[in-house]
C-alpha cells in the first residue's frame, strides 16, 4: 500500500515538470527530491505546491521539491523508474503553450539562476554539502544506536547485548574518514576508491608507529578534516599522473604513485595539521559555549535562519563532524535547532492572527506537523517569509531558544547531538551529555518550549502591520515569494 502511495506521488509529480524527456538528473538529500531540468519554462510550479504529498518548491542549481524525510527516499526511486519507463515507452516532453517564446524565457531563467548561484564561496559549500550529506543517514542511524546503548549502559539494563550495541554505533564513526576521503575524490573528479585508500591512512592502526618529524602521530589524528585534505591532494595528483604518464602504464604507474604521494604528505605533514585545525575547533566551540553562554546561544540561533536562506550553514557541516569525533556529540546542534522552534511559533501566531485568510491557514496547518518535527522548509517558504515581518520574529524567537540552551551550558549542563541532520522533535533520541539522560531532555524541551513561546508572541504583537492586517486577513492567500536558492536546510535541521 506505501509503495502504491509513493508510486502515485511519483506519477502526479513527473508531468507537471515536463515529463520523462525533460528530466536531466534525479537525485535525493534529506528532504528533497532533486532534478535537473532541460527546460525550466515546462514546470507548473503552483500544480506542484498544490500536490498532497509537496511540502514546498525551491530552485536552486538543481529545481527541489520538497517532500520531507522518509518520504523522499521512497519517492525517488519511483519516479527514476517512470522517467525510465517513459523514455522507454517514447513519451514526448510537455509541450509549452508558446514553444519558442517560453523555451528561450525558460532558458534565460535557467542561465540567471545558474549565475546567481555560482559565486565562489555557494560552489564551495555545495561541494561540502555533496561531500557529508551522503553520510547522514549513517550518521543518524549509528548516533541513535549510541543513545539506546547509553540507556541501557546507565540502567543496568541488558548488559549482555550493550558491548554489540557499542561496535555497532562506533563502527562508523570509527572509520568515516575513508568514506569522507572517498566521496571527496568523487567531488572533485577523481577516482574515488583512491581518496578512499589515502584517507584510510588516517585511521590505520598502524600510524601509532610512525614518528613524523618529532611528533607520533595517533590513529584518526586529523580526523575528516584530514581526510577531506588528503583526498583533495589525490585528486590533484591523480590528474597529474594522468596527463604524464604514457597510456601503456597508466594502469600500474597512476594508483601508486597517487597513493603513495599523497600518502606521504598525509602522514608527514596533512595529519598533524589537520589535528591542529580540528583541537582548535574543539576547543573555541567549547570556550563559546562555557564562557559566552547564553549570548552565544542567542547569537547563534538568532542568525541559523538567515544562514540557511543564504545556504552558508553548509559551512558548519565539517565542525558538527569535527566535534562528534572529538566528543561523541556536537553541542552546537541544538542551539542551532531552536530556529526552528522560533519558526513554528511565529506561524502558530500568524495563524491565531489571520483568522479569515482560510487559504493561509490551510498552509499553516498542514506545514506544522514537519515543523515541529525539524523540516521548516514548508513554514518558510510558505508562510514566513513571504510576509516579510514573522520571518524576523520567527528568529526572535530562536534567539530566546538558542540563549535558554546556551545559560545552561554556562552553567555547566553541557550536551549535544550524537548525529547531525534531525531537529525539533526528531532531536531528543540524539542527545547526550555528561549530565544525564534526564537534564538533557528537560534542558532541550525547555529551550523548544521558550523559542515556540517567544516566536508566537513577537509574531502576535510585532510581525504585522496594521495595513498588513487589512491586506491580509481575507479569505486570500498573499502573493508567495519566490523561494531564494539554498542548500538543504536539514543539515541544522530547522
Amino acid at each position: 500500500m506505501s509503495t502504491d502511495k509513493n508510486r502515485a506521488t511519483a506519477a502526479a509529480i513527473l508531468p507537471l515538470v515536463g515529463g520523462p524527456d525533460n528530466i536531466g538528473s534525479v537525485a535525493h538529500c534529506m528532504t528533497r527530491l532533486r532534478i535537473t531540468l532541460h527546460d525550466r519554462s515546462l514546470v507548473d510550479d503552483e500544480a506542484l505546491r498544490a500536490l498532497p504529498a509537496v511540502l514546498g518548491v525551491v530552485e536552486d542549481e538543481t529545481y527541489q521539491i520538497v517532500l520531507g524525510p522518509g518520504t523522499v527516499a521512497r519517492v525517488t526511486p519511483e519516479f527514476e523508474a517512470l522517467v525510465e519507463e517513459g523514455r522507454a515507452a517514447g513519451h514526448p516532453p510537455r509541450t509549452p503553450v508558446t514553444a519558442g517564446e517560453l523555451a528561450d524565457r525558460g532558458a534565460a531563467l535557467k542561465e540567471a539562476q545558474k549565475a546567481r548561484n555560482s559565486t565562489p564561496v555557494k560552489l564551495f559549500l555545495r561541494r561540502i554539502a555533496n561531500i557529508f550529506v551522503p553520510l547522514i543517514p549513517a550518521l543518524i542511524g549509528c548516533g541513535i544506536i549510541a543513545g539506546l546503548n547509553g540507556v541501557l549502559l546507565n540502567t543496568g539494563w541488558l548488559p549482555a547485548v550493550v558491548p554489540a550495541l557499542a561496535a555497532i554505533a562506533s563502527g562508523f564513526m570509527s572509520l568515516i574518514a575513508v568514506f569522507v576521503g572517498y566521496n571527496t575524490a568523487k567531488e572533485f573528479g577523481g577516482t574515488p576508491v583512491l581518496g578512499g585508500a589515502v584517507a584510510a591512512i588516517i585511521v590505520f592502526p598502524g600510524v601509532a608507529k610512525i614518528d613524523a618529524f618529532g611528533q607520533h602521530l595517533s590513529p584518526g589524528q586529523g580526523g575528516v578534516l584530514g581526510a577531506l585534505a588528503a583526498a583533495f591532494l589525490a585528486v590533484h595528483v591523480e590528474r597529474l599522473c594522468r596527463r604524464w604518464v604514457p597510456e601503456s602504464v597508466d594502469a600500474l604507474v597512476t594508483p601508486t604513485l597517487t597513493v603513495l604521494v599523497a600518502g606521504l604528505v598525509t602522514i608527514f605533514g596533512l595529519m598533524f595539521l589537520a589535528g591542529e585545525v580540528a583541537g582548535a575547533i574543539g576547543s573555541a566551540a567549547t570556550w563559546l559555549l562555557s564562557a559566552g553562554g547564553a549570548f552565544a546561544g542567542l547569537v547563534l540561533g538568532g542568525l541559523f535562519l538567515p544562514l540557511v536562506m543564504l545556504g552558508l550553514h553548509q559551512a558548519l557541516i565539517p565542525i558538527h563532524t569535527t566535534l562528534i569525533e572529538q566528543t561523541g556529540h556536537t553541542a552546537l546542534l541544538p542551539i542551532l535547532a531552536m530556529a526552528g522552534a522560533g519558526q513554528v511559533g511565529a506561524a502558530l501566531a500568524v495563524y491565531c492572527r489571520l483568522p479569515r485568510n482560510r487559504s493561509l491557514r490551510t498552509t499553516i496547518k498542514s506545514a506544522l506537523p514537519a515543523g515541529f518535527l525539524g523540516v521548516g522548509e514548508p513554514l518558510i517558504y510558505g508562510v514566513s517569509l513571504p510576509l516579510g515581518r514573522p520571518f524576523v520574529t520567527a528568529c526572535v524567537g530562536g534567539a530566546a531558544g538558542g540563549a535558554f540552551i546556551g545559560l545552561f551550558n554556562q552553567l555547566g549542563a553541557a550536551f549535544g547531538a550524537t548525529a547531525i541532520g534531525p531537529s525539533g522533535w526528531a532531536l531528543f533520541p540524539l542527545l547526550d551529555g555528561p549530565s544525564g539522560l534526564g537534564p538533557n531532555l528537560a534542558i532541550y524541551a525547555g529551550g523548544l518550549l521558550t523559542g515556540y513561546l517567544v516566536g508566537f508572541v513577537a509574531t502576535y504583537f510585532f510581525g504585522f502591520t496594521r495595513q498588513m492586517l487589512t491586506d491580509l486577513d481575507t479569505d486570500q492567500a498573499p502573493a508567495p515569494a519566490a523561494a531564494p536558492p539554498t542548500a538543504e536546510p536539514s543539515l541544522a535541521k530547522i
